[in-house]
């Protein structure tokens, strides 16, 4: 029995219910997204050039400025995520 089944049994409201199962697919639809943007950071950091890399930080930008919109991460840690990303593309292609 998986962890939603267990809850599930536990609950006595229609409403609790309710609640377990968007909770639960709302966890599924973040953990997507949090996967893609760890993909999208691994694909930033085995860039080859200046020029790829800005590009494949660009679509990680925008995934994160989309994740901040729909708070799946706060907006703050979506700017933390960016500028440590810049950071080490700098210091990766500045020493070259």
């Amino acid at each position: 029995m998986n962890n939603y089944q267990t809850i599930w049994l536990m609950a006595h409201h229609k409403s609790c219910i309710k609640r377990i199962k968007t909770s639960a697919k709302a966890n599924e639809r973040n953990r997507a997204y949090r996967s893609k943007m760890k993909t999208a950071v691994k694909r930033v950091q085995e860039a080859g050039t200046v020029e790829e890399a800005m590009e494949k930080f660009k679509s990680f930008s925008s995934l994160v400025d989309k994740m901040a919109l729909k708070h799946i991460i706060h907006r703050s840690n979506a700017d933390n995520k960016k500028s440590r990303l810049s950071l080490q593309i700098n210091r990766r292609f500045s020493a070259k």
